[in-house]
């Protein structure tokens, strides 16, 4: 289909339009029926005080990107297997989020059946993909080429899905801070809608309009102090959306560049646990994830999410400069 920039920017202006309207809407029926976040005593002692305010937010961001996409969908299978995508994510996280609110289990849903069920979610997603017919999604294409590209073969999904549940756990990960998850996964989604738009990829440009469009609509409500959480139903849902858009625009090797916060904030957790285990309990971070550290080290948290904020602009814009070998126009 040939969809337009300018359908995208009326998918996103849906979206966020919805966004504002929903969201001062269900904020106090969260409060009434005592969806509040508990905050781990185990946390930074400064967001104690967090503690009460809504979640499950994601809900929000997954209803108006559906209102914003839902025009887009008809005939348009890669957009309806990466709407497919981000609700099953967003799905598996609204378990963890009512076991964490409504069980009162702060941990929320147990890492196994957590893990499978992602695992399950993404291959669903990447074998229906790959019988489509009408891409070949097993050819990478490789940043700072010129039309350069890894064919993955048989190893297609495999790789996929370690690339899929790395982007999904990363975006949970760096959900931590008010705003940032949905601030930096903002700019994520901004670069691919040029980037669909360059490689002449139309038909999914409305419905990556319509949840930058939604994540826009919801940091009005969950920048500092923020008024609603997005919980891990937001977080897994945002994760499952950028990872599928990154596999369907055969993309998935500028996830390192654009996304490299989330990397970071998971390396953070990677090195912070090897490191504790084999020193016998030493910390090598104040505390993970990175932007816990950064906090303890005395950065107001504001100021952390906009560190986190500029790096990914920067990145983006390495990104852009990476696809000027194959993109025409960018």
């Amino acid at each position: 289909m040939n969809f337009t920039l300018e359908t995208a920017i009326f998918a996103a202006l849906l979206s966020f339009i919805a966004n504002i309207i929903i969201c001062p809407l269900f904020i106090p029926v969260l409060k009434r029926i005592k969806f509040g976040q508990h905050v781990r005593d185990d946390g930074p002692k400064s967001h104690l005080q967090k503690s009460g305010t809504p979640t499950m937010g994601g809900i929000i961001i997954i209803i108006s990107f559906l209102i914003g996409s839902v025009f887009f969908l008809n005939n348009n299978l890669k957009s309806v297997l990466v709407v497919f995508a981000t609700i099953s994510f967003g799905f598996i996280g609204f378990i963890d989020d009512y076991i964490k609110v409504v069980k009162k289990r702060s941990l929320g849903f147990r890492a196994l059946p957590k893990f499978l069920l992602q695992l399950l979610a993404a291959t669903i997603f990447l074998f229906l993909l790959s019988n489509l017919g009408d891409g070949y999604y097993n050819l990478f294409l490789v940043p700072f080429t010129t039309n350069m590209y890894i064919n993955t073969g048989i190893l297609f999904i495999p790789i996929s899905l370690f690339i899929i549940l790395g982007t999904v756990n990363g975006v949970n990960i760096t959900d931590g801070l008010d705003g940032l998850a949905s601030g930096v996964t903002v700019l994520v989604v901004t670069f691919f809608v040029f980037a669909a738009y360059g490689l002449y990829n139309n038909d999914i440009l409305p419905i990556i309009g319509a949840a930058a469009g939604s994540l826009l609509g919801f940091l009005l409500f969950n920048t500092y102090p923020a008024k609603i959480f997005m919980g891990d139903t937001g977080s897994l849902a945002l994760g499952g959306f950028i990872a599928a858009i990154a596999v369907v625009l055969r993309m998935p090797l500028f996830l390192a560049i654009v996304g490299l916060i989330y990397v970071v904030e998971t390396a953070s957790v990677i090195i912070q646990v090897l490191y504790f285990k084999f020193t016998k309990g030493k910390r090598f971070f104040k505390m993970a994830p990175l932007h816990h550290h950064f906090e303890l080290s005395g950065i107001p948290e504001s100021k952390v999410v906009a560190i986190f904020y500029i790096v990914t602009v920067a990145m983006c814009l390495i990104g852009f400069l990476a696809t000027r070998g194959f993109i025409d126009g960018l």
